[in-house]
């Protein structure tokens, strides 16, 4: 009898076995399609970068990613073109991806999961959902869990200092003029930076504000998206009105939510720890 219940105990655990790695298995994406810029790094991130089979305009990092046909871009989705190539997962942006077309392809059967992280920890979930669709679910799960310890190393070596926060405005256009409040990844690397949002409070994500607005804040430094060519133009907007320290970090970094968000975080943090001792 005891030999009898062993037997069929060992008979279950295999049957289980099986069925665990068959479900493992059969979750693993062979043909996927991202719809934005940061959803082909997170992709590549996650260990996916095989089986992406089409991308978005300006997915350009890595540099394989700019291989990729392109099937999306700011004016839509390519939607017979995506559902030609019989994607088994479609990464979709929800804050830029036209909801209606997204819920065309879901009709078709097509499985859309959703990236629109807003934090740091965001990105690293997003790393860790992915991983259930990898073929590398490790390289995923250590890329979100690297993410949170540059956070944690930032935070220590950046929030500890005695001096008071420096007021930074993150301008990302002129015309009009628009900012970011405290609800945004941007936001939260410059608080991570021990800086202040000069505009935190804002009771929307992205508001347009004037320019009286930004100088009755006195901002101490300037964060902008771009290149040394985009501090001219800045430096030339608040010309004999403003005159504080422009910082600059590369486009691609800062305005994606991926794990390049932490060189942005490198240099804003430098920066701005350069400012506060000066």
């Amino acid at each position: 009898m005891k030999k009898t219940v062993t037997a069929l105990w060992l008979l279950l655990s295999a049957s289980s076995l099986y069925l665990y790695s068959s479900a493992a298995i059969s979750a693993v994406a062979e043909r996927v399609i991202s719809l934005s810029p940061h959803t082909t790094e997170l992709a590549y991130a996650a260990g996916m970068g095989d089986k992406l089979i089409a991308a978005s305009t300006y997915s350009d990092y890595p540099p394989e990613a700019k291989k990729l046909e392109q099937v999306a871009s700011w004016q839509g989705i390519n939607l017979e073109r995506v559902i030609a190539l019989k994607p088994d997962l479609v990464l979709a942006w929800r804050g830029g991806n036209p909801q209606k077309m997204l819920d065309q392809l879901t009709n078709f059967g097509i499985k859309v999961l959703y990236s629109d992280p807003q934090n740091i920890q965001g990105i690293a979930d997003n790393l860790n959902l992915l991983a259930e669709y990898s073929p590398n679910p490790a390289q995923a799960h250590q890329a979100a869990a690297r993410l949170l310890d540059e956070q944690q190393s930032l935070k220590q070596r950046y929030q500890q200092q005695s001096k008071p926060p420096v007021g930074a405005f993150l301008q990302f256009s002129h015309q009009p003029l628009f900012t970011t409040s405290g609800s945004t990844l941007q936001s939260e690397i410059v608080t991570l930076c021990g800086g202040r949002n000069i505009f935190a409070d804002s009771s929307v994500p992205w508001p347009q504000v004037s320019r009286e607005q930004v100088l009755t804040r006195k901002p101490q430094v300037i964060i902008i998206s771009g290149e040394e060519a985009q501090a001219k133009n800045v430096r030339d907007f608040w010309h004999g009105q403003l005159d504080v320290p422009i910082i600059t970090v590369p486009e691609n970094w800062f305005n994606r939510s991926g794990p390049r968000i932490m060189l942005a975080a490198e240099v804003i943090c430098k920066k701005l720890s350069e400012i506060s001792s000066s």
